[in-house]
């Protein structure tokens, strides 16, 4: 920090830029020094938790994020801290003497139950707003230093990287011998994670007791469900908590970890590729959080026998396979990760047999459910334009994420599903008036797509596609760029 650089909290509040400078400037040194030094442990990380400079930067991430409005069990928000007597700068200076004389304690995490697809519930935390903030700066520390070890094979919840990677990346190794795809999803990976396990993890990279004291608070701090019950915390990390998936990561490197040792196991290209002409395999994992898949150049029985090997790596950590949603398929089969459907046939108009993405039909059928809620007849007191921007917001999200894909014709299908679902709820918005009316009022001459006060409906179609570039290991981070 420049020397004229203010060093409380109240005026770094109003200084973002020195602050950003400064957190980057310290997670820059800690990567490089990771990096470096591969089996270093950092033994005096705790006076960089309480730096005011990370607390600010810490809250800053709490206040922008959309979940600043939602309270923990305490009640407080963003908003209400922000308009206390106190204000920001006296809540951070509490929270910074709290953590630093040791006198701060975790509040149990408040859950909500959220629904899955399948019918299944997923148990969602919120933590406290002060929790948040810790955990936030314990996660600007940290995440330098994991990062410098974590496999380019992982994806999810990392700087930088995107689901599209990992579908690029798939696509990338069935297009070279890669058929045989084992489909694994662990069965409730934030709840069943091995606190000994993860804390082991942990050590060899961090010394700092007091740092090992505040993450296991945190994982011992409880839950509290919607009837007020509380419940101990004995394995997992909730979901919803800012460090969960960074710890979640961490423990599920072990997985990482196995498949890179088997890969270097077999030696250089060539010899790789000599021991699969001996009736060998060679195997990729590519992980998105705790969604994965191995894709395997083999034949199926290799790819079958993987089962027992994962689940033995798994059970390092305290976690297992869903049986129900791990399975083997062939890129011919096709293959459904992260929304995606990826499968190999042949080329229109030609004899190629290329390997597409495109939206699965879960995917499709999901956007469609959201399209017909919000347009049923529950919804016709609702302005036009609300109803077209609200619509807008849940197709356009959609239409982005898949625009990579070879997505033309699923974008086709929601726009018919769209176009439709509007014009009844047109139709018995205004039952008393014909369908001429409505299309002068609406749609106007030659027009085919509604517009009201101004507010054009958002259309699907018009979605350009776009082919996303395979990054490979490739993929910088927030760090290797700057200057430290």
């Amino acid at each position: 920090m420049p020397e004229d650089a203010p060093v409380n909290i109240g005026a770094l509040l109003d200084r973002p830029l020195v602050v950003r400078e400064r957190v980057l400037g310290i997670q820059t040194k800690l990567h490089r020094w990771a990096t470096a030094d591969r089996g270093r442990r950092f033994d005096d990380l705790f006076n960089l938790v309480v730096d005011p400079a990370f607390l600010v930067m810490a809250w800053t991430r709490v206040r922008e994020n959309k979940g600043a409005k939602t309270a923990g069990i305490d009640g407080a928000t963003a908003w209400s801290i922000e308009n206390s007597e106190r204000g920001v700068a006296g809540f951070l200076t509490e929270l910074r003497s709290s953590v630093k004389n040791r006198s701060f304690r975790p509040a149990p995490v408040r859950t909500a139950q959220i629904p899955k697809t399948g019918g299944k519930i997923r148990r969602l935390g919120i933590p406290t707003v002060r929790d948040r903030v810790v955990q936030a700066s314990l996660k600007l520390v940290l995440e330098p230093i994991l990062e410098a070890d974590f496999d380019p094979c992982s994806y999810g919840f990392r700087p930088q990287c995107r689901c599209q990677d990992a579908i690029e990346e798939i696509r990338f190794h069935a297009a070279r011998g890669y058929e045989q795809v084992f489909e694994v999803d662990i069965a409730a990976c934030f709840d069943e994670i091995s606190h000994p396990a993860l804390m082991d993890r942990l050590r060899t990279r961090v010394g700092d007791r007091r740092v090992l004291a505040l993450i296991k608070a945190f994982l011992k701090a409880g839950l509290l469900d919607e009837l007020r019950d509380f419940r101990d915390t004995t394995t997992g990390t909730p979901q919803g908590g800012i460090l969960s998936p960074l710890l979640a990561n961490l423990a599920l490197s072990v997985l990482d970890e196995h498949f890179r040792a088997r890969w270097e196991a077999m030696g250089t290209q060539i010899q790789r590729w000599r021991a699969t002409r001996r009736g060998a395999a060679t195997y990729c994992l590519i992980r998105y959080a705790d969604d994965f898949v191995v894709m395997v150049f083999g034949t199926r029985q290799h790819a079958e026998n993987l089962y027992g090997e994962i689940e033995t790596v798994l059970d390092q950590v305290g976690l297992r396979l869903a049986p129900d949603k791990t399975r083997v398929t062939g890129i011919d089969e096709g293959v459904d990760f992260l929304g995606f459907q990826i499968q190999r046939h042949r080329q229109k108009g030609s004899d190629r047999r290329l390997i597409y993405t495109y939206p699965s039909k879960t995917s499709l059928a999901t956007i469609r459910r959201k399209v017909s809620a919000a347009t049923g007849r529950q919804t016709t007191s609702l302005p036009a334009d609300k109803l077209f921007v609200r619509l807008g917001q849940i197709t356009r999200g959609w239409a982005f994420y898949f625009r990579h894909g070879a997505s033309s014709r699923a974008f086709g299908a929601l726009d018919h599903h769209l176009w439709w679902r509007v014009w009844r709820w047109l139709r018995n918005k205004h039952p008393n008036r014909n369908a001429r009316w409505i299309i002068r009022r609406y749609y106007g001459p030659g027009q085919w797509w509604p517009t009201s006060n101004g507010v054009r409906l958002f259309q699907p179609a018009t979605v350009s596609i776009q082919r996303y570039r395979f990054r490979g290991a490739k993929i910088p981070n927030l760090w290797t760029a700057q200057k430290a």
